[in-house]
């Protein structure tokens, strides 16, 4: 009903994203990450996503993991990109299941027990000790 105004949306979602709703700071977060309505930036994309993710939220998750697999806004860690897209696959996020898997294959064997009890710790923790 209205027209697309990516500015607007992004004042919109901060509104929200500061009370503390997920999905806002989830879109906030993708905002940031590819400069929609914002000049990209990375690091404070990584900082809404895992706002969200630590409530849960599967695509601030999976988002997540993609930042750290891919060093944007967070220093390169395969390990926790492995534990994002663990627990976001485990939510049922079809991409996220494909990336853990591609992730998992540059992780050592130590790596990746290491990856798995970070994301039991993570679940168990209701998404509060991730790291």
């Amino acid at each position: 009903g209205v027209p697309e105004n990516d500015v607007e949306a992004v004042k919109w979602y901060s509104l929200a994203a500061e009370q503390g709703n997920a999905r806002a700071q989830s879109n906030l977060g993708f905002m940031y990450d590819n400069g929609e309505g914002v000049p990209e930036n990375d690091v404070e994309a990584v900082k809404w996503y895992r706002l969200a993710a630590e409530q849960g939220n599967a695509r601030a998750q999976y988002n997540l993991g993609v930042m750290y697999a891919d060093g944007e806004g967070v220093p390169e860690n395969d390990v926790e990109a492995y534990v994002w897209f663990s627990v976001a696959a485990a939510q049922g996020h079809e991409n996220a299941r494909g990336n853990r898997d591609i992730v998992s294959e540059r992780l050592t064997s130590t790596q990746r027990a290491r990856g798995q009890e970070i994301a039991a710790k993570c679940f168990e923790s209701d998404y509060q000790d991730c790291e």
